[in-house]
């Protein structure tokens, strides 16, 4: 099942983002509360890592497509790639924020689940709720890890990306076309780990989803 917000959410997301406690606050008043949201955060967040993906394999294809020019346009060939270039910057800004908003959300509902064991008169009951908020910590750090460690992975093949992509600007010629063969086998081998790093991440996304769902 995939957590759907209430279209209120749209709205308090526009008029609540600058204090957190004021916007969890408003969203629990109208019937969202945080572990709803921390669910529909990683379910984004897994949603860009895909889109992430698939436009770093697109980057990684205009880039292999220009080692191949024979005969053209080239500021066309170049203005592609640094389309291509652009595009893969603002997933990887994206990336960052979605990880960033599940630090910030998962933050304020492991501090209130531990205030609020504090509150239980049942010892059994406490017990209980310890042990899943320790194994739901525990989950969510096997997470964060996967997602960072994909995120890292992001600006090695963007500071190259970058590099090519200005060499050729400076230089619409077979000298620059030259040099990004030289370069392809690397850039070739990083992202093929960023992809599979990629994906490690969101199939520990998904294994987080479904434990939340689980233990709703």
């Amino acid at each position: 099942m995939t957590y759907i917000l209430r279209p209120i959410f749209v709205v308090l997301l526009l008029s609540l983002t600058a204090c957190s406690s004021m916007y969890y606050g408003a969203l629990e008043s109208a019937g969202i509360p945080k572990r709803e949201l921390m669910v529909h955060r990683v379910e984004k967040a897994r949603d860009t890592q895909e889109e992430t993906k698939e436009q770093f394999k697109t980057a990684l294809e205009q880039f292999t497509a220009v080692t191949n020019f024979n005969g053209g346009d080239l500021e066309v060939v170049y203005n592609q790639l640094n389309d291509e270039y652009e595009a893969s910057v603002d997933q990887a800004e994206t990336v960052r924020k979605r990880i960033d908003d599940i630090k910030d959300v998962s933050g304020a509902l492991f501090e209130e689940w531990e205030e609020e064991i504090e509150e239980f008169s049942s010892a059994s009951l406490k017990r209980s709720s310890k042990t899943q908020l320790s194994e739901t910590k525990r989950q969510y750090r096997q997470l964060l890890n996967a997602m960072e460690s994909a995120e890292s992975k992001l600006d090695p093949v963007l500071t190259v990306f970058k590099d090519q992509v200005l060499y050729l600007k400076h230089n619409l010629n077979a000298r620059a076309i030259s040099s990004l063969k030289n370069e392809l086998s690397g850039i070739q081998s990083d992202v093929s780990s960023l992809i599979d790093a990629m994906e490690s991440s969101i199939d520990e996304a998904n294994n987080f989803i479904n434990s939340m769902e689980q233990n709703k």
